[in-house]
């Protein structure tokens, strides 16, 4: 079972409203729901704190948390968007009724609850100011306590602010990028560690940087979304280059315009295409693969094909 808890607060009692982290909560529950085929993927619960009457209480999000750790699960993640805050013990997720930073949810303590888990692999992801702190004792000491299967994600460190963009946090906007397809492999997976990986690439030198601390052994997929070439096509990657380091020779015959096109080198060449498509494959001496079949030349794997080869011959794939 894959379960996750979404919370998204706006409206706070003692501190500033903010405006955009329910829209951001309803965003990642949406995407988290279902994969790219509309297949289900997660069992979403969603709290959010709008008003008055819609508020969400320490008490409501701490007794949450404990609910989503608390079975044996395939994965459980934890999503909050909302004020963080942060002192010399540790840090906090604040709550709609909270009055002091320190009465709000404790980060020492979720990330405890999330080590003692018994679900195989924990995920727990944080757009709100300081939240670079969780999984650190306090803020003099800079080791990570995180047992097997446990991963963090957060927007900011524990001495910046999360930033914001056109109303939304930019480190959710981008984590919904990464879900629907930003982050995924040739296989369609998206993993928590290529979901960092977008969000790293896609800011700027200037730019407020996310942090990920894990301690796991290998990542289960968040998502999946269409696979950008065919499984069918990429598992031929070995049928046409028997070794890695060889180039494929390419011949007029390849090309279905030419004087004389061979069915089965055309239907290669439309494979070979694909796989440039996807940068696993170059023409070698020129820019298209039309030339390259025209004149005689060949093509051979990228470093990114030579590593789907590898998995390929393996069986992994």
């Amino acid at each position: 079972m894959r379960k996750a808890l979404v919370v998204g607060i706006d409206y706070y009692e003692h501190s500033s409203d903010l405006y955009g982290c329910v829209n951001d909560a309803h965003n990642i529950k949406a995407v988290l729901e279902r994969n790219g085929d509309g297949t289900k993927n997660f069992d979403v619960m969603l709290l959010t704190g709008t008003g008055p009457k819609q508020a969400v209480a320490r008490r409501d999000l701490r007794q949450s948390i404990v609910d989503l750790f608390a079975s044996e699960n395939e994965i459980a993640l934890l999503y909050f968007a909302g004020h963080g805050f942060v002192d010399q013990v540790g840090g906090y997720l604040i709550t709609s009724d909270t009055e002091d930073g320190d009465d709000g949810v404790s980060l020492n303590e979720i990330i405890q609850i999330a080590n003692d888990s018994k679900t195989q692999n924990r995920l727990v992801v944080l757009d709100s100011c300081h939240s670079g702190i969780a999984g650190n004792r306090n803020v003099n000491d800079a080791h990570v306590t995180l047992n097997s299967g446990v991963t963090i994600l957060t927007a900011s460190s524990q001495s910046q602010y999360a930033m914001e963009k056109n109303g939304s946090g930019l480190f959710t906007t981008l984590f919904v990028d990464a879900l629907n397809g930003g982050a995924a492999n040739l296989m369609g997976f998206i993993t928590p560690g290529a979901v960092y990986a977008h969000i790293d690439q896609s800011l700027g030198a200037w730019d407020q940087r996310p942090l990920f601390k894990t301690n796991v052994t290998s990542f289960n997929s968040l998502r999946e979304v269409a696979a950008p070439i065919d499984l069918g096509i990429l598992k031929k990657i070995c049928q046409y280059f028997p070794n890695p380091s060889e180039d494929h020779q390419l011949d007029p015959d390849y090309e279905p315009d030419s004087p004389s096109p061979d069915p089965v080198k055309t239907e290669m060449l439309a494979d070979l295409q694909e796989m440039v498509k996807v940068n696993l494959v170059r023409p070698i001496g020129e820019k298209h693969m039309y030339f390259a079949a025209m004149k005689s030349k060949s093509c051979g794997l990228t470093l990114l094909g030579e590593h789907y080869w590898k998995l390929v011959a393996n069986d992994v794939i």
